[in-house]
């Protein structure tokens, strides 16, 4: 399946922008022949403005609409990276997926905040690993931070997943992590990962791009530079049983000696 992992520069707190900008991005992944379009975090605000909690979505409505018809209107997959939202009075990172036909099929609230970045003392965290169905495979999705946490990754993993979708909002001042970060998991788990990262600045920040994604041998398929780009690679997700057929690494696991907490 051709896969298109979006990159642009988010406008710091301009929502309405950001939408537009959405919307075109994902009107030409798709003239370019994507299955599946995949954002980057945190596209309705970018990471992130002092008055966030006023920006963001409420109930998640504005974005899943916007997803839903972007997915029928041009005919893809969308997994939408992620968006400010409030919920009962909480402020999430929040991910959604669509499918072609515009039927929403999960969420995601972002698990590990980073706390170097005051995240933790805006957001709440999620509970729940995201793991779902795409097409006969299993797929699943983390958030920027989340590809830290190697536990965390396994999870999905032994939940069968076979493709990782991980939208980021990752600085350039850490863009060798971002490089070795995402390849050591595409191999380490043993799956396709799809990393989607914004670029250009964001405030003060300066992201990184270099969307890339990544067969399971750890062979970058295609990856963008720091401009706006759509990366686009066709890949090959039942390679990975045959992967983890001839180099069977989870069933060589030994969990029982391994140290918890």
């Amino acid at each position: 399946m051709k896969i298109a992992a979006v990159q642009w520069e988010i406008q710091l707190g301009q929502v309405a922008k950001n939408y537009a900008a959405a919307d075109r991005w994902v009107a030409k992944a798709a003239q370019d022949g994507a299955d599946i379009v995949v954002l980057p975090e945190l596209w309705n605000t970018a990471f992130f403005p002092a008055d966030v909690a006023a920006l963001a979505d409420k109930e998640g409505i504005q974005t899943r609409k916007f997803l839903q018809q972007a997915a029928r209107q041009y005919g893809v997959y969308i997994v939408g990276g992620s968006v400010a939202t409030v919920r009962e009075g909480r402020l999430y990172n929040t991910l959604y997926v669509v499918d072609r036909q515009g039927q929403w099929i999960t969420q995601y609230d972002k698990v590990h905040l980073f706390t170097r970045g005051r995240e933790d003392r805006i957001f709440s965290a999620g509970r729940r690993p995201c793991v779902w169905d795409l097409d006969g495979f299993r797929a699943g999705a983390v958030i920027c931070y989340d590809l830290r946490f190697d536990e965390w990754l396994r999870t999905l993993t032994l939940s069968g997943c076979e493709i990782l979708f991980v939208p980021a909002a990752w600085p350039a001042a850490r863009g060798v992590h971002w490089d070795l970060l995402t390849r050591a998991c595409a191999v380490m788990q043993q799956c396709v990962v799809v990393a989607v990262n914004g670029c250009g600045q964001s405030g003060d920040i300066s992201l990184y791009g270099h969307s890339a994604i990544i067969d399971p041998w750890g062979k970058v398929l295609a990856q963008g530079g720091d401009e706006a780009a759509v990366v686009m690679a066709e890949a090959d997700i039942a390679q990975v049983a045959a992967v983890r057929k001839k180099m069977p690494v989870l069933a060589d696991r030994r969990p029982e000696v391994y140290v918890r907490g």
